[in-house]
């Protein structure tokens, strides 16, 4: 039996130990038709944030379904070693032990990172057990093991003797903060206040000048030439002329390139090939010198004079201040402006030239546009909308940087000696080779994870049974930095797309629909959220108030809300387990079923078939709405009701049905609580997870029954509002007046309306009660009862009626008294008698007229 109170925490206790230690979430079952999840590896950086929480909520609803549905199901767990983030954490904690971290030996840093790896990979296996995730851990993995570092080395060689890997000397972002490379992809782009500096650069040997304006004066130390459009009537004469660079007064050349816009500001850009993009396409256009003058930390070097040294952003401030003082400033305007941050630090992002690898996009992204035009083929989003963002960056694609400045990552395969380049698994044979120090950004071993955790590049028997990978699970923001690169890769190196499906989910915002940040301190620790309300009011929640695709608003009040559902739930299992006391499970004659044991299952019989449907279709806000409403309606808002009408075994036996089916469809949403109950539930020995899920029934259509029941609940409900807007108590009389084909209604199901309404069936009303008609397409009925103000005479005539017997009583007792009699006055005695007399009089006339009434 159940405990009477709901308690999550007890309800929650030693399950997940229990599953894992039986094998329940272990994967392998030959004789089944396979279906796979790859998580996406959360990194290992510190404790999961509540928009994993609802990640891997998904995942484990479709996983525990397909597991009750037949499938072999594999749902392969996994972390990522999260380069940038993970360094930078490890670092920090060094500091704080007044350890420098680059003073450190590389393998003597390695060390304290792998530590760090273990303390936090052992805390995300024990919030992925809170939040009751059935991952197979017999096939875990990390993208720093052998096997996963073993992939990517296949891959990064393969691409270059492909000629889809190269190393050239390009402006990349660089962040400063982490001294990195980035990709286009971990740059954030926030607007913030800024200025154009509009610069005077004037004509060698001529007292005029050409009007320049940057927001990135500091670069100007950098600048090799200045640049006008080769029609623009204004300057085209001054091409292959010279200006004097501000400040540092050297000569630098005039020259017409189509990157200058005669339509915006003055039409004349300064070039700076080292440290802008387009400077630099322009630079190799004409050969231009490429200066490089900041350091990787952001300060200022030794090309800028009196300002090396000084931090980028101190220099601007003091340069404007010389240009003023030099009248080479024309006027600074303030304007807003979108700025790069680096993803991980913050750190406003600077364009610097330097030496990386990058991945040749433009091939690869084809074949991924060309593969999502065959629909047998493609990676299919849901919803469909989603698809855009994929082929949106296919075809704006470019170069990828895939080198990163760090310890922490793949070790690029590459070693140098004097200007030759070898790439492979290990050094060639020979003194003098010095392996790349840099290693991969995060993104290139996360690209091949649907494969390389199966084992590839070896053509194993779990990579030939679970790829392509059924369904991929994650947010719309990971298209571009994940999803896009995980396509391309699978294309080319296994010739089939990764996972069949991708299910997109939005973002987690506040109640106000902002977004989660710390410095707006909305955010929300999904553990603390389980510790107060549960694994399965949390999950359920998240599951099931958002459509794919829409971001989710974290509302307390719904999750408090779903833990009541729960409730409710508890307390209906415990009314069907005392009802099965001493019972032996029976099973279901349709003969001798009632209609209201009919239409319960018919309405079961629909649910079952819509809520498999739309799981589906992985609308599990769909799913959510259909059970809730099934289960606190009809299930126990009024079969249970019904129930008590006629507990018979064949009503006990679909009591059980019934439960029995709704803890299935509600367990990959509520695993623990579903497990709770079931468990306890007559002959059911194994775990409800690998219980059959609920199938669609022919034999239970009743819709005649159905009909009937709706109506007969439908004359209830009005009745039962009637009472409470004409304030009647109990006891009130029920005249069936319904049309002459829908009397049986009521007449067949006069033990309901008697017990659920408590009132008395009757053909005749006198005329002295209260009547209320009530109307319906099919007939009337009629309530009587006593009128409030007759009610409340009633009850003060009860009340004297009382009163009376109670006197009555206390005088016939003393005047019943031999001893009283004789000891008593004569005239006490004879008064008592005289009111003894009047008092049953009295009683007689009030009796009376309660009768009447």
């Amino acid at each position: 039996m159940l405990e009477k109170k709901y308690n999550h925490l007890e309800v929650e206790k030693g399950k997940y130990e229990k599953w894992n230690n039986s094998g329940y979430f272990e994967s392998g079952d030959l004789s089944k038709k396979p279906f796979c999840i790859v998580i996406p590896p959360p990194n290992v950086t510190g404790k999961l944030h509540l928009g994993h929480a609802w990640d891997t909520t998904l995942q484990d609803i479709i996983i525990r379904y397909k597991r009750m549905d037949g499938y072999d199901a594999l749902w392969l767990p996994g972390m990522d070693h999260a380069g940038i983030a993970t360094q930078a954490r490890v670092d920090a904690k060094l500091r704080e032990q007044g350890i420098m971290p680059r003073d450190m030996d590389r393998e003597e840093w390695l060390k304290c990172a792998w530590d760090w790896k273990e303390e936090y990979a052992k805390n995300i296996r024990e919030q992925w057990a809170k939040l009751g995730l059935s991952l197979d851990y017999t096939k875990e993995r990390f993208t720093l093991d052998k096997g996963l570092s073993d992939a990517v080395n296949h891959v990064f060689i393969e691409l270059y003797n492909k000629g889809l890997i190269y190393r050239g000397e390009r402006i990349i972002n660089w962040d400063p903060a982490q001294m990195t490379a980035l990709s286009n992809e971990e740059v954030i782009h926030k607007e913030e206040n800024g200025a154009f500096y509009h610069l005077k650069y004037y004509i060698e040997s001529s007292d005029e000048y050409l009007e320049i304006a940057t927001t990135r004066p500091e670069t100007m130390f950098g600048d090799t030439a200045v640049a006008v459009h080769p029609t623009d009537e204004r300057y085209k004469d001054l091409i292959g002329k010279n200006v004097i660079l501000p400040v540092v007064n050297k000569l630098i050349p005039i020259v017409g390139d189509e990157h200058a816009d005669p339509e915006f500001g003055t039409g004349v850009v300064k070039i700076t090939p080292a440290h802008d993009p387009n400077d630099f396409e322009v630079g190799n256009r004409h050969n231009l010198e490429r200066v490089i003058v900041i350091n990787p930390d952001g300060t200022m070097n030794e090309n800028t004079g009196v300002y090396n040294g000084l931090d980028r952003f101190d220099c601007r401030e003091k340069l404007v201040e010389e240009l003023k003082e030099k009248d080479l400033l024309i006027k600074t305007e303030e304007i807003i402006h979108s700025v790069g941050h680096s993803e991980r630090s913050d750190a406003i992002v600077e364009p610097y030239l330097s030496k990386q690898w990058f991945v040749k996009m433009r091939p690869l992204a084809d074949r991924v546009l060309e593969n999502q035009k065959n629909k047998e083929t493609k990676v299919n989003f849901v919803p469909p909308r989603f698809e855009k963002i994929l082929n949106h960056w296919m075809e704006i694609t470019y170069d990828w940087c895939i080198s990163r400045q760090l310890w922490w990552g793949h070790r690029i395969p590459a070693w140098y000696k004097d200007d030759e380049i070898y790439v492979g698994d290990s050094a060639p044979i020979g003194e003098g080779w010095v392996q790349d120090n840099d290693v991969l950004d995060t993104w290139f071993s996360s690209a091949l994870w649907p494969f390389s955790t199966l084992g590839w590049p070896e053509n194993t028997e779990i990579l030939k049974r679970y790829y392509p990978n059924d369904v991929l699970v994650t947010g719309y923001d990971i298209i571009p930095f994940w999803v896009c690169r995980m396509v391309f890769q699978g294309l080319e190196f296994l010739d089939e797309r990764p996972f069949k499906e991708c299910l997109i989910h939005g973002l987690i915002r506040d109640k106000e629909g902002r977004k989660m940040s710390k410095s707006l301190g909305n955010g929300v620790d999904p553990m603390d959220v389980i510790d107060n309300y549960g694994t399965d009011a949390l999950r359920f929640f998240l599951a099931t108030n958002s459509a794919p695709g829409q971001d989710l608003r974290y509302d307390e009040e719904k999750v408090k809300s779903t833990w009541n559902f729960i409730n409710k739930l508890w307390n209906a299992s415990r009314f069907v387990m005392m009802n099965l006391e001493d019972y032996e499970e029976t099973e279901i004659n349709l003969e001798e079923l009632s209609s209201s044991d009919k239409w319960i299952l018919d309405k079961l019989n629909k649910v079952i078939k819509v809520v498999r449907r739309h799981m589906e279709k992985y609308e599990f806000n769909v799913v959510g709405q259909k059970l809730y409403g099934f289960i606190w309606n009809d299930f126990c808002d009024w079969y249970i009701e019904l129930s008590k009408t006629n507990m018979n075994d064949q009503t006990k036996s679909v009591l059980l049905l019934v439960l029995k089916n709704i803890l299935k469809m509600l367990h990959p949403f509520m695993p623990y609580v579903t497990e709770e109950i079931y468990l306890k539930l007559p002959n059911t020995i194994a775990s409800i997870m690998i219980s059959d899920y609920p199938q669609y029934n022919k034999e239970y259509e009743f819709t005649s029954d159905v009909n009937n029941i709706n109506k007969v609940i439908e004359i209830i409900t009005k009745i039962r509002i009637i009472k409470n807007e004409k304030n009647i108590g109990s006891n009130f009389m029920l005249v069936n007046k319904l049309n002459e084909n829908h009397k049986f209604l009521i007449n067949d199901n006069r033990v309901i309306f008697e017990k659920l309404l408590k009132c008395s069936l009757v053909d005749e009303i006198d005329n002295e009660k209260t009547t209320e008609e009530i109307t319906f397409t099919y007939g009337e009925v009629i309530i009587a009862y006593i009128g409030k103000e007759v009610e409340e005479d009633i009850e003060s005539l009860k009340q004297e009626q009382e009163k009376l017997m109670s006197s009555i009583s206390r005088r016939q007792k003393l005047l019943s008294n031999i001893g009283y009699i004789n000891r008593a006055p004569e005239k006490i005695v004879k008064d008592e008698k005289n009111k003894l007399e009047e008092e049953i009089i009295l009683l007689n006339i009030i009796n009376e007229k309660i009768a009447n009434n």
